[in-house]
């Protein structure tokens, strides 16, 4: 079975090793639940038994306490359960969106220009999202499924061969009907969450641009845009669900087939007089318990077929490397660097360079003014010198120092970049400006504040620095937001 993959393994090993205690409390609440839950068909029969024979009031009365007892036993261990599944999904699916966070984090920029803002939150937060059942109940609950399977089946071969016969054959058929339905329905959900990633990111850029859209006269053609996703996403939206939901109904009717023919055989051992009234009802009891681990596999297979296209495709994400490989060495001097372009030559896309062969040398200190028009590099050579690219040809030093060699911290930290667009967060003033380091104290906050020209800008807002921004910097000129991301860059 492909859950059984290496790389699932893996990810499983990965972000439940650190909760192997949680991991291992769940696994004996389970087993614990099994026992009692295989245990109380016994007590009834038991009774029934014991009240057709006459027997004593006080067996009877033990019997009936006994059971009433490990019903509520049950009861307060899948309250256990519950809690213990919950923590165990939130805390692995949690650490899962910061690695994959970090990682993206890590790529170069041309990734994430081709890439939405949408397309990446589906993808970090929906796939993972999704897996929340694979990490808390998957593993755990389809092994105790398959153990109280195998436990109601030897039960069975302890009331009567036939009867264990019967239910084993049946109950191997079921599972291989499940299993190959859900072969087929994996590819469905994967195509089906690739679509949904594409819809988001669709919104994601929509919505950001509504300004424009609005001010050009777009909105019909947007919301055409948005009916044809719409539509090509229907088909295979119906051809999934349906996929899922045919799995739930083949259950019922194989369930359905296996109650007959085990209330069949049951009733003509009792005609024949080899097993008593307790025993029938005994029969029907783990015929009806049957249901849930069978049940309970097949949902955990269609949970499957989600999880098993989300992991997919995270782990497509995780396999995504930079195409800027790190460097290791660390920038030697600490002042005002020297920079050097040397017969730099950059292009975005393939045959269209944007720099051909450019040339120059920037003193520690000195002060260069590039202008040109749109389109002519001016921004490129930023990017290219905080290396969020690197030229197809020539090279750019760093104090004598090649990019490629440095440590992409280590650069970063010695050259800042105010961008074109101010990115600001709907936080506190403090918090962005210290990128929410809580050890920068006020006292250098304010100095900061100064450098820039807005002490006096905060000292006219009510909570000073402790004013919550709007979404997008809303609140500041776009001149005020400029000053402010200097000082942070610097």
């Amino acid at each position: 079975m492909h859950i059984f993959q290496t790389r699932y393994l893996a990810l499983l090993t990965t972000y439940l090793k650190p909760q192997w205690k949680s991991v291992l409390l769940l696994t004996v609440s389970l087993l614990a639940s099994i026992g009692l839950q295989l245990f109380n068909p016994q007590i009834l029969r038991y009774f029934i038994d014991t009240a057709i024979y006459n027997g004593a009031n006080n067996s009877l009365i033990g019997a009936g306490l006994l059971f009433i007892g490990i019903a509520l036993a049950k009861q307060f261990i899948s309250v256990a359960n519950t809690y213990l599944n919950t923590n165990v999904a939130w805390t692995a699916t949690n650490q899962l969106r910061t690695d994959l966070v970090a990682h993206c984090l890590s790529l170069d920029l041309n990734y994430h220009k081709t890439r939405t803002a949408g397309e990446m939150i589906e993808r970090i937060d929906g796939d993972v999202n999704a897996l929340t059942n694979f990490f808390s109940q998957f593993v755990i609950n389809l092994l105790t499924s398959l153990l109280l399977l195998l436990a109601i089946l030897i039960l069975f071969f302890t009331i009567n061969a036939w009867e264990g016969m019967a239910m084993v054959v049946f109950s191997s058929v079921a599972l291989l009907i499940l299993m190959q339905m859900r072969r087929r329905a994996i590819p469905l959900w994967k195509e089906n969450r690739q679509i949904i990633t594409t819809l988001y990111g669709f919104l994601s850029e929509r919505l950001s641009g509504t300004e424009d859209i609005r001010a050009n006269g777009a909105m019909s053609y947007v919301l055409r845009r948005f009916y044809l996703l719409l539509r090509s996403w229907s088909p295979t939206f119906r051809k999934s669900t349906t996929a899922g939901s045919m799995m739930g109904i083949i259950s019922l009717l194989l369930f359905v087939f296996g109650t007959t023919i085990s209330l069949a055989i049951g009733t003509v051992l009792w005609m024949q007089g080899a097993i008593t009234i307790g025993t029938v009802y005994l029969i029907f009891s783990y015929t009806d318990q049957l249901a849930q681990p069978i049940q309970q596999i097949q949902q955990q297979l269609q949970d499957l077929q989600q999880a098993e296209a989300c992991i997919r495709r995270i782990e497509e994400l995780r396999e995504t490397l930079s195409e800027l490989v790190d460097g290791t060495q660390t920038v030697q001097h600490n002042g005002a660097p020297a920079i050097t372009f040397d017969n730099v030559s950059f292009g975005y896309v393939a045959d269209e360079p944007v720099l051909q062969q450019l040339s120059f040398q920037l003193a520690p200190g000195r002060v260069l003014g590039i202008i040109g028009r749109t389109g002519s590099g001016k921004s490129t050579l930023s990017r290219l010198l905080f290396r969020l690219y690197d030229p197809q040809d020539g090279e750019i030093r760093l104090n004598k120092q090649p990019l490629p060699t440095l440590q992409l911290r280590s650069l970063r930290q010695h050259i800042g970049m105010v961008t074109q667009e101010v990115q600001l967060f709907h936080a506190t003033i403090r918090d962005n400006l210290t990128l929410f380091n809580t050890a920068i104290l006020d006292e250098q906050i304010q100095k900061a504040l100064a450098t820039v020209g807005l002490t006096s800008w905060v000292a006219t807002l009510p909570d000073g620095l402790d004013t919550v921004l709007g979404t997008a910097g809303e609140g500041l000129s776009a001149g005020e937001a400029s000053c402010w991301l200097l000082r942070v860059s610097s």
